[in-house]
């Protein structure tokens, strides 16, 4: 036999002691009070706090403080992505309250804008919404520098056409129903 071959046959049967000896009886670190069924696990977890059935979201629907809005559904979500809707959006996440849009330039490929809006609350008021605005300028030879944005004029008008269709949608909304 030659000593490459010795070789990997010793480390092929040492592997193969690791996996035997990985797969040894677990039992005795199991509780023997532990439920054996899917039903007796399914009433523990549920006890526990630890799982829900179609009973307890249910329940919590009708009377709980669950609360299922969906974003169709909000006047100021629906605003801001209508007020958005000439950028390309990169995360627009509903259940996170953010929408971040991606690098826009109009006409100058050397500057561009990135606007992230951030909802704090659904009522339709300024203090709801924290908008944040990156420019971005580049060089000739690629160097980019990012800033935000301080200028308060272009900020508090997004927001004011923000607030402004957010309301016309809530007025939409009453008068359907």
């Amino acid at each position: 036999m030659s000593k490459f071959f010795q070789i990997f046959l010793n480390i092929l049967v040492i592997l193969s002691l690791l996996f035997i000896s990985a797969c040894g009886n677990k039992s005795k670190n199991m509780s023997p009070d532990r439920p054996l069924s899917a039903k007796e696990k399914r009433k523990e977890n549920l006890e526990k706090g630890k799982g829900a059935s179609l009973g307890s979201i249910l329940d919590r629907a009708r009377g709980g403080s669950t609360n299922f809005e969906f974003s169709s559904s909000n006047p100021m979500w629906r605003a801001s992505l209508e007020t958005l809707d000439f950028l390309p959006l990169t995360t627009v996440d509903y259940s996170g309250g953010v929408i971040i849009t991606d690098w826009y330039s109009q006409k100058n490929n050397l500057e561009s804008i990135k606007i992230t809006i951030r909802f704090l609350s659904n009522e339709i008021r300024s203090s709801s919404l924290k908008i944040i605005i990156h420019k971005k300028i580049c060089e000739k030879n690629l160097i980019c520098s990012t800033n935000l944005i301080s200028n308060n004029l272009i900020r508090d008008e997004l927001l004011s056409t923000i607030l402004r269709k957010a309301s016309l949608f809530l007025k939409a909304d009453k008068e359907k129903k």
